[in-house]
């Protein structure tokens, strides 16, 4: 098994964006008010510089969660038997930053451009600073990867 923590170069950046877009869902956890966890299934984009983008209700739990506390991680499962885990934090998007954002999220995740005039809807960014890339078949390979601020 290779098992190590390394920085993460150009080629696998490129590659966990790869991966990542062609899965375009996972699951969030984030820590309630009680420090407990709670999960929730997510449909998500990838931006360019890696930061994650999902929508989400301002009534949502999750949304409640970040607001008290932005730590989160996420996991994208893809094809066959391989996984990618992300640590990271999390933060509403602003204006400028939404601006950029949504035509990326809705490009990726068309089956959510319903959503754009719910109440309460808002568009969050999951900022990675750890992501470990598993694959369980033969043979079996787990790397880890820290990303620079």
């Amino acid at each position: 098994m290779d098992h190590h923590l390394s920085q993460l170069n150009s080629a696998k950046k490129a590659e966990f964006i790869a991966y990542i877009e062609a899965a375009n869902c996972g699951v969030i956890a984030t820590a309630n008010a009680e420090h407990g966890p709670e999960s929730a299934f997510i449909h998500l984009a990838v931006m360019p510089d890696m930061a994650i983008v999902f929508e989400t209700l301002i009534s949502s739990r999750k949304y409640s969660n970040l607001q008290r506390d932005p730590r989160a991680s996420l996991v994208i499962g893809g094809q066959g038997k391989t996984t990618l885990q992300i640590e990271g934090d999390v933060e509403e998007l602003t204006d400028v930053l939404r601006d950029d954002a949504i035509p990326i999220f809705y490009k990726a995740c068309p089956q959510n451009r319903s959503h754009r005039d719910w109440p309460g809807l808002t568009y969050m960014r999951f900022r990675p600073r750890w992501i470990r890339y598993s694959d369980y078949g033969i043979p079996w390979k787990v790397e880890e990867y820290v990303l620079s601020p």
